[in-house]
């Protein structure tokens, strides 16, 4: 097992934990030494373990779809320098490319090709039938991981919300729903293809790579802003935490965040009412917190800032900015010059 794929299953258990996964339990349940888990440790993880681990985390999550809900909320920053090499890259064809190239980093499960045409590009997961056959659950939670992952991770290259072009895998009918939501179009079912096809215009488009320097530095100031209303484990916290963590796709719907945490809408209200607080609140608050850190930032227009947020029309951020501020746009912006 080499350092990527170690930092994949940190970040595999990070997430679980995220979920409410106890994770003495499915350590155990997998046939994993809880304390060897750790950055730079030297565990060793079999096929069996594997399979076993993404079975057991399935069950205590209660969520058949694990991997394709992990898929929906890790970042590129999780693949470690995989990931740091992707989002080097200068355009989104050499990303994907580069990405295509280090698949075996992270999994021996499956590799994958690009193919391209004038209308499209295509990932192609392809099978390893050996190791399939080894880890057959594992295999099939890992190919919704990659499908949904290459989605939301090409979102916040360009800071644009992608729709695929077509997404062809195997899948039941009580996933289907579920599958196109996150993935954002209807599923082609398919009993051995893995596929996910992407508009040609984006192949040339360049890389925001400074979004990720960005977003980390903003996570600390903005977070160390909303401390005092946040408490530990609370459902505001983990709503903020969301929403500033996926700032580069705008604010999601209440539907949307409640899915995320694979509970109903009005549940999330419940929970969230019974901390003194509503979701457009917490919503409003990230995009206050946002928009002046972009504009005190000096690196973006007024335009670009009202795009990231969400807004339509750069006369509705306006609005919005004067009733959180009590003040304009161009007035705050001519008190940095």
């Amino acid at each position: 097992m080499n350092d990527q794929q170690k930092q994949f299953i940190l970040a595999f258990m990070a997430y679980a934990a995220q979920r409410g996964v106890p994770l003495e339990k499915l350590c155990r349940l997998s046939g994993i030494e809880p304390g060897a888990l750790t950055p730079g440790g030297a565990f060793e993880i079999g096929p069996k373990q594997f399979n076993d681990l993404w079975l057991n985390a399935c069950h205590l999550s209660n969520d058949p779809l694990f991997g394709l809900h992990l898929g929906e909320s890790l970042q590129l920053a999780a693949l470690g320098t995989v990931g740091e090499i992707i989002k080097s890259s200068t355009t989104v064809g050499q990303g994907v490319e580069h990405a295509v190239a280090l698949t075996p980093l992270i999994t021996d499960l499956f590799g994958m090709t690009v193919e391209r045409d004038a209308h499209a590009f295509t990932l192609r997961l392809h099978p390893d039938e050996h190791r399939r056959a080894a880890s057959p659950f594992a295999f099939a939670q890992m190919v919704s991981f990659f499908l949904v992952f290459a989605v939301h991770e090409l979102d916040g290259l360009i800071l644009a919300r992608i729709r695929p072009l077509r997404v062809t895998m195997p899948f039941t009918d009580a996933s289907a729903a579920e599958l196109e939501r996150v993935l954002r179009c209807p599923p082609i079912r398919s009993v051995d293809e893995y596929a996910i096809a992407f508009d040609h215009q984006y192949w040339d488009m360049p890389i925001i790579t400074a979004n990720y320097a960005l977003q980390e530095s903003l996570l600390q100031k903005v977070g160390a802003a909303t401390s005092g209303r946040l408490a530990n484990d609370s459902w505001q916290d983990k709503v903020q935490q969301y929403l500033l963590k996926n700032a580069y796709l705008g604010i999601v719907s209440l539907e949307e965040m409640a899915a995320n945490f694979n509970v109903s809408p009005r549940s999330l209200q419940r929970k969230l009412k019974d901390e003194n607080v509503t979701y457009q609140e917490l919503a409003d608050d990230v995009r206050k917190s946002l928009a002046l850190y972009y504009l005190e930032s000096g690196g973006y227009y007024a335009k670009e800032i009202s795009y990231m947020l969400g807004y339509n029309e750069l006369s509705a951020f306006s609005r919005a900015f004067k009733r959180w501020t009590g003040t304009t746009l161009a007035g705050y912006q001519r008190s940095f010059e």
